[in-house]
């Protein structure tokens, strides 16, 4: 193995390790906001880490990453805060946070 398929299984594995992370935050995340939040945030990071990594292993990919990356990036914070917008306009409930006297 080279240097360089190293660094990117190292990305790779941090990658997986956010996409993990936020699955683990949209299922158990106690409303629709958080869990858009979750997943939004730790999945376009893991994704991000996942194409840095394939750069290192495939460098001949590189301009096709970077335009899928470019994509991800500019299309998951419009998609999350649509669905953040939608279900604020449906109305859909809010998790209150409890006092401390209510606990």
């Amino acid at each position: 193995m080279s240097i360089l398929e190293i660094i990117g299984s190292v990305f790779l594995l941090i990658g997986a390790y956010f996409i993990f992370v936020g699955t683990l935050g949209v299922l158990r995340m106690p409303d629709v906001f958080n869990k858009l939040q979750a997943g939004t945030k730790a999945t376009t990071l893991g994704f991000l880490s996942i194409a840095l990594g394939s750069m290192f292993i495939m460098p001949h990919w590189f301009w096709k990453l970077l335009v899928i990356a470019f994509f991800v990036l500019a299309s998951n914070p419009i998609g999350s805060h649509a669905l953040a917008r939608a279900s604020k306009n449906t109305g859909v409930p809010h998790i209150e946070k409890k006092s401390e006297e209510e606990k």
